[in-house]
């Protein structure tokens, strides 16, 4: 053990480490990452802040993660990435999918004007809104400035953008509209309490 650490003391000498004020602040965001690979999910969303009930799981990133407000009892899949450079608001009781991408800011323009620098004026920031009760299956993506109603659940591989209503079905390329009214909603929960009932009453 005592020449694991002396070999890492080592390799830690010889690396280019600058203390410019970014690069600290983005140590400090490396080195809790892989601490928090040693946690449960609920305890990993904790240590990063999350409002009570949050979960979030291995492999998931959190960009500037002042920016981010989410509600309670959100769930983070494996290897997703929340963008809050732009600003990011999660409504409560969302589950963010395994490797999806919720986006706040877009770099492309840094590219096609050879601008592509840190700082770069090219960098187009829009604030990105998720509703309540949202479902995002992985992989998907949200791109900058999307705002979400509640109760939307998104099927896998899908991109979405602009405004998606309250309610909505996204599949793919489509939003079908008024799929998961309240009613409907209501409805689906009754009939699953009445089947753990019967299940309940057969099991006796």
């Amino acid at each position: 053990m005592d020449k694991i650490l002396s070999t890492l003391l080592d390799l830690i000498k010889v690396l280019p480490l600058s203390e410019l004020p970014r690069n600290t602040q983005l140590r400090e965001d490396i080195l809790r990452r892989i601490a928090a690979q040693l946690l449960t999910d609920d305890e990993r969303a904790e240590l990063f802040g999350l409002p009570a009930g949050c979960r979030i799981r291995e492999g998931a990133k959190i960009l500037s993660p002042e920016n981010l407000f989410i509600g309670e009892r959100c769930w983070i899949g494996e290897n997703a990435v929340l963008d809050a450079s732009g600003g990011l608001t999660i409504g409560s009781d969302c589950s963010i999918g395994l490797s999806v991408f919720v986006w706040s800011h877009a770099s492309h323009l840094s590219n096609l004007a050879r601008d592509n620098r840190i700082g770069s004026q090219m960098i187009q920031k829009a604030p990105t809104f998720i509703g309540n009760g949202v479902s995002i299956f992985g992989p998907s993506v949200i791109l900058p400035g999307t705002k979400i109603g509640d109760n939307v659940v998104i099927r896998p591989m899908s991109t979405v953008s602009g405004v998606v209503k309250s309610g909505s079905l996204v599949d793919r390329n489509r939003v079908i509209s008024g799929v998961f009214t309240e009613e409907r909603v209501a409805d689906a929960i009754r009939r699953i309490r009445r089947n753990d009932e019967s299940q309940q009453n057969r099991d006796v």
